[in-house]
């Protein structure tokens, strides 16, 4: 049985004795108990993956958020109200939703170095579609495609993360990982801004897309699904990474049953929802509402945006490290801990921001606020890695799938809130404030489930019956 990701290592006497023999930060593999060297100097391959993985997320977040700079031209060039522009959001988000599982499912059984390939070369040239649409039901259908070929991209990440990373190293992994992709997020608004001026909001889209067929060519090339088939990763890497990761490259048949009585997963799926419904404002609407709520100009705009998502890279890389710190110091209820207190103080960072009448000094609060809603995604991922065990890209699927549910409710609220408020005479921030206030109290919500959580794998569940 697998351990959890919270379990202490002198618990576990074969896991206390793996941790004190090697030192992951030291260039040289362990001495047995012969005081011979195990092997030769291990090899850091996994360190070229997680790169390969940063690229993947960076640009797959680049491509899903520079919509939000878009918007406004695209209202104006394709005649399109608030309300139509939430469901063109919103499409993409059902199609990623829907296709979560079976795509994650799909790289259980074929392996993520196929279906990470398929994922990029898909959704990029949907992303280069999107400039050529002409009307709204063609682009919604275009965005709907894209959603679909994104679908199932972190749960394949996870697989992969979970083959070519020990348990002990995996925390600070995500981090890295994660924090890659708030980059990407970070750099589209002002990016797409900046082209948007250029070269206008089609081309922009054209030129977003080329870059991840670039990625997939090389990742198809390098990537092996398993350590030991690489060539960059020697005998001593390969017997490091095996210690402690948690995936098999055994085909299983999903426990359904026993998944929809795991209360594990549906408290990680819940959580999900909730801090998805706060993510999509800032990757949807943050522009347009700064550019209508508070008068801000465009490439402002895109400026100020960038900063609240470069806050959120900063706050997954810290909050991969504090779960390295609290996994080697405590078991669940500090990483409760953790996540709860987190999405308390984002709360209380948007509230802040919400009393400002400075543009600037209310995107610094909901910067703040996004810092630490992200410091719990390394925490998310290591619990839902933990409990899925071998079905990780099927389960992994279903909690994102769950989530999706968050992102379509804020993509379809912010738009028809402010389209309802308009239509009352309402302006400015009058109009656009109302959803950040639901927000606060998402984000409450999502504390109070992970002050709640308790750890519990399916094999656990199996055992149990």
């Amino acid at each position: 049985m697998p351990q959890p990701p919270d379990s202490d290592a002198s618990d576990n006497p074969s896991t206390a004795h793996d941790q004190q023999e090697f030192n992951p930060y030291a260039a040289q593999w362990p001495v047995d108990d012969d005081g011979m060297a195990a092997s030769s100097t291990m090899t850091r391959a996994r360190f070229k993956v997680l790169g390969m993985l940063c690229l993947l997320s960076g640009v797959l977040y680049l491509d899903r958020i520079c919509i939000s700079a878009a918007v406004d031209s695209i209202q104006t060039d394709l005649k399109i109200s608030n309300t139509q522009t939430s469901y063109v959001l919103m499409a993409f988000t059902l199609a990623y939703g829907l296709f979560e599982i079976p795509t994650g499912r799909w790289g259980d059984r074929l392996g993520a170095r196929r279906v990470l390939t398929r994922i990029s070369l898909w959704w990029s040239a949907f992303t280069a579609l999107t400039g050529a649409c002409t009307g709204f039901w063609m682009l919604v259908g275009v965005r709907f495609m894209f959603g679909a070929g994104e679908a199932g991209a972190f749960p394949n990440v996870a697989r992969v993360m979970s083959r070519w990373f020990p348990d002990h190293e995996r925390g600070r992994a995500q981090g890295v990982l994660l924090a890659a992709s708030q980059v990407g997020g970070a750099l589209a608004p002002f990016l797409a801004a900046m082209l948007i001026q250029e070269i206008g909001w089609r081309w922009t889209f054209v030129a977003f897309g080329s870059v991840g067929a670039v990625w997939a060519a090389g990742f198809y090339v390098w990537f092996r699904d398993d350590p030991a088939d690489h060539e960059a990763a020697n005998a001593a890497e390969v017997a490091y990474i095996g210690r402690g990761a948690s995936a098999s490259n055994v085909h299983a048949q999903i426990p359904w049953a026993l998944v929809a009585g795991n209360p594990s997963i549906w408290f990680l799926s819940l959580i999900m929802a909730c801090g998805s419904f706060n993510s999509y404002i800032y990757f949807s609407w943050f522009p347009k509402y700064l550019k209508s709520g508070r008068g801000v100009e465009v490439t402002e705009a895109g400026l100020m945006a960038s900063m609240v998502l470069a806050f959120s890279a900063a706050g997954t890389l810290a909050g991969g490290y504090l779960l390295d710190w609290f996994a080697s110091r405590g078991g669940i209820g500090r990483k409760r801990l953790l996540g709860a207190c987190s999405f308390f103080l984002a709360s209380a960072m948007l509230g802040c921001g919400l009393l400002s009448g400075n543009p600037w000094l209310a995107a610094f609060f909901a910067a703040l606020s996004c810092f630490a809603t992200q410091a719990t995604q390394p925490l998310w991922w290591t619990c839902s890695i933990g409990i899925s065990g071998k079905h990780i890209g099927a389960l992994f699927g279903l909690m994102n799938s769950v989530g999706v549910f968050g992102a379509l409710s804020s993509q379809y609220l912010v738009g028809k809130l402010a389209d309802l408020l308009g239509a009352r005479g309402f302006t400015g921030r009058a109009q656009w404030d109302p959803i950040f206030y639901i927000n606060m109290g998402v984000l409450i919500v999502a504390g109070l489930l992970w002050s709640s959580f308790v750890f519990k794998t399916v094999e656990e569940r199996d055992a149990d019956h």
